[in-house]
């Protein structure tokens, strides 16, 4: 039987797009009036004693360990060991929407969610799956992709895993794009569509013509009457190295595209501002005709999943971030390093535009963290071995046809030596 508080919440998106996209975990899902929220009400309201949340209080601020403490000296005990709200911190929230709408503008004129802090961007795509993907609604994205998306929609969710060829004849592949979409559509009706920019593993970015592409399918798919939702994974956000790379993500286009478009994103500081482990990112939601009523129902649903896995996320590393965001040197030293970034991501296009090979080529790459060899007359697990085992050199292989190499964790005076290996390597492993 439903759960009141989830009905409630269904209620109020009622022929909405999110309500016809939900997995049956998303329409079961509420954020529960429980702990969380009775003690959000005591925070306000009990003035001689605040019985209700399980930390150690003295004199109204959480006991500390000196041990922990002074590890951060400047930090209080608050913005350290507290519990963070379950949708993140108020004033971060605030922060990021700011800099999401300074770094996309065209969000300036639309109506979207607060973004919800989520304990990494892994987690957010898990968050969305879990709403929205189930047996009966997969997920579409691209080939070569990120092994979790896998991971997380078909061992998690028991959702179908559909690709499309990412690339042809060197360039983005709209066609088969549009063609799998409206596949999608047709057979069921709806369309969950998870796109990466810059993406894992190809390291590539859209020129804004080929955003506008990709809205015009979406939008096409949606005058249909077909439901889509599309979830953007803007992990490497900004990384971008090419004046041909469209700036703003592509949820910038979509957030009030059509009713029948439900957009996310997901982004966070992770790669953004060189904070891998502190495992914090945002999930905000787009779409047209929303109201306050209706983003804070999905917010909600998506509250419940948090609390209902890991509760909440970091203090210390919201607490640390907020501060970084307000520090006015913050911007000049992001910025050294994603040029030290560029110069590593220029040495490896230099190399590969000089070196041929008929066993392995380049996947069209511009920006973010990886650039990806295709494989061909080799198997791309053996060619990972062989140049782990016999050069010292670890990459990775995406799948039997991709290997991903990561040049922004190789020094620049090393990539020449790196890619030498990696194109003798197979072209000896194909000759063996």
């Amino acid at each position: 039987m439903l759960n009141p508080l989830a009905q409630e919440l269904n209620d109020i998106l009622k022929n909405t797009t999110a309500e016809a996209l939900f997995s049956d975990m998303g329409v079961r899902m509420y954020f529960p009036k429980g702990i969380i929220a009775q003690s959000n009400d005591a925070k306000k309201a009990a003035t001689k004693a605040n019985g209700t949340i399980g930390m150690t209080v003295i004199n109204g601020t959480p006991a500390i360990l000196p041990s922990i403490q002074k590890n951060a000296p400047s930090l209080k005990a608050g913005e350290l060991v507290a519990y963070a709200p379950t949708a993140g911190n108020p004033e971060l929230r605030k922060i990021w929407q700011e800099k999401m709408l300074q770094k996309n503008p065209l969000l300036l004129s639309k109506k979207i969610s607060l973004p919800v802090v989520v304990p990494g961007l892994t987690a957010g795509i898990s968050y969305i799956a879990d709403l929205f993907f189930d047996d009966k609604k997969p997920l579409l994205t691209s080939d070569p992709a990120w092994d979790n998306y896998a991971l997380v929609v078909e061992a998690r969710r028991g959702a179908e895993f559909h690709q499309f060829q990412m690339f042809k004849d060197g360039k983005f592949n709209i066609p088969g794009l549009e063609k799998a979409v409206k596949q999608e559509a047709q057979k069921y009706g709806s369309v969950r569509l998870l796109l990466n920019f810059p993406q894992n593993p190809s390291g590539y970015s859209p020129t804004h013509e080929e955003v506008l592409e990709v809205c015009r399918i979406i939008k096409e798919t949606a005058d249909t009457g077909a439901r889509l939702l599309i979830l953007s994974d803007d992990a490497y956000f900004g990384l971008d190295y090419e004046d041909t790379i469209e700036k703003q993500s592509l949820f910038a286009y979509l957030a009030d595209m059509h009713e029948n478009v439900l957009a996310v994103k997901a982004d966070g500081p992770t790669k953004e501002d060189f904070a891998w482990g502190f495992r914090c990112g945002f999930l905000t939601f787009g779409c047209k005709g929303f109201t306050d009523a209706q983003y804070d129902a999905l917010i909600k649903k998506l509250m419940g999943v948090i609390r209902s896995s890991v509760s909440c996320s970091s203090t210390p590393s919201q607490t640390m971030l907020m501060h970084a965001f307000n520090d006015p040197a913050h911007e000049e030293q992001k910025a050294f390093f994603r040029k030290l970034l560029e110069t590593r991501y220029l040495a490896v296009r230099k190399f590969v535009s000089t070196h041929k090979s008929s066993v392995i080529e380049p996947l069209p790459f511009n920006s973010g963290y990886f650039m990806s060899f295709h494989v061909s007359s080799i198997n791309a697990e053996d060619l990972r071995k062989k140049l782990l085992n016999e050069k010292g050199i670890g990459t990775i292989s995406i799948d039997k046809s991709t290997l991903r190499v990561a040049f922004s964790s190789i020094d620049e005076d090393k990539i020449e030596s790196v890619y030498s290996e990696i194109y003798e390597t197979a072209e000896k492993l194909d000759r063996a």
